[in-house]
Parts: C-alpha cells; structure tokens; sequence
C-alpha cells in the first residue's frame, strides 16, 4: 500500500469518527429532549438506533484491521494513529450506550412525574456534547493544545452532577415514595458524568496520537500525568 493510499485511508477513518460522533450526539440529544417530554416513542427509536452505533464501531474496526494487514512495513506513527482510532471508536459506542441507557430510564419513568424540573440536566448535556465535538475535532486535526484544554470542563460536569446527586437524596429523604423516580435522573446525571469522563479519554488518545506520549488529563495541564 503506498504511502498516499494510507494517507487517504486514515483521512476516510477520520471522516468514519465524525459521522459516528454525529451519531452520538443526535442520540443523546434526542434521549435528553425525550426525558424532557416523556416521551416513549421516541426513547424506543433511540434504543432501536443505537444498533446503527455499535454497526459502524464494527464496520471501522475492520477496516483497521485490513489496514493494519494489507500495510506492511507500517510506521510506528502510522501505528499509533490507527491504533488511537481503534480505542476512539470504542468510547464513542460507549457513549452511544449510555445514549441508549438515558432512553430506557424515560421507559422506565413512564407516564409518572417528574420528581424535579430539569435544570441541571440539560446543562451537563450541553457541556458535555460540546466537549465531545470539540474532542473529536481535535483528534481528526491532532491539535494537542485543544486536546490539553477540554479536560477542565470536566469540573463543571462534576459540579453539576453533585448538585443533582444532593438536591436528589434531599427529595429521597423528605418524600420516600419518590426512591425509585430520584433513582432514575440520578442515573440520567452519572450517564452524562461518564460521557464527559470519555470526552478527556479522547483527548489523551490526541495527544498519544499526535506526540507518542501517554498522559493522563485532569482538571488542569497542571495536574497532567505523562508515563513517558
């Protein structure tokens, strides 16, 4: 395989990620506004989508492989990026399954009330997605210092999900026939919260992608752990 036809290889894997990305956002969007309206039938279409999801993980992954196969010599660099592809790949089916996961607790609520207006949740959702987008452009381009920056908005997902947690166990304590309705928007939140977390997974797979270094992001490049 020439070095162009990997090049132009590599470029269709990126294009793969954003449509998949474009997936994952349209699925989380859609369970957030269907837990807004509670609305069923549209939670039922998103758990039905997810299969599209998990198809085009598969699809990318063996097209990884034959890459892999059919390149021989394959440069460490070259090496690197594909096998970040791979693992970005996987987050992004992952979030589609917390997606999916948001969409069966609108299942589960049903038709009962609400046990609070959604505030905070749209907020995280927003952050969140934002994140996501601006990770994944951030790989496909290999811009390390985006990659180095998103992380930090983690703590407002964080924050926000501790508010929801607290003002939830409020609502448990005072009202315990409400458990099971605080249960579930309690997992909306920590779906969200670990969303976010995979967002900084792909920022670290930028930098290893882009520099060969394995790092470890957190709130700050100030806490940035490199093992190399």
């Amino acid at each position: 395989m020439p070095r162009e036809t990997l090049d132009r290889k590599i470029r269709h894997l990126f294009d793969e990620i954003i449509v998949m990305n474009s997936m994952v956002e349209q699925a989380t969007i859609g369970a957030i506004e269907a837990l807004k309206k509670q609305d069923l039938k549209t939670a039922h279409q998103i758990i039905n989508a997810d299969q599209h999801i998990n198809t085009k993980r598969f699809e990318l992954e063996n097209d990884i492989i034959v890459t892999i196969a059919t390149q021989q010599p394959i440069m460490a660099g070259d090496l690197r990026m594909i096998a970040s592809i791979l693992e970005v790949v996987g987050e992004l089916e992952r979030m589609g399954d917390y997606a999916k996961g948001i969409a069966r607790i609108v299942l589960l609520i049903g038709e009962q009330p609400l046990v609070k207006p959604l505030i905070d949740i749209p907020k995280m959702t927003d952050i969140t997605i934002s994140m996501l987008n601006r990770a994944v452009s951030a790989f496909v381009n290999q811009d390390v210092e985006v990659a180095k920056r998103i992380p930090a908005e983690d703590d407002q997902v964080d924050q926000l999900y501790q508010d929801i947690y607290h003002e939830l166990v409020e609502i448990m304590i005072s009202d315990p026939t409400t458990i099971d309705r605080a249960n579930y928007l309690m997992w909306v939140s920590h779906n969200l919260e670990r969303m976010s977390d995979r967002v900084t997974n792909i920022c670290e797979r930028t930098i290893y992608a882009a520099t060969g270094r394995l790092v470890e992001l957190s709130a700050s490049d100030d806490e940035m752990i490199s093992y190399t």
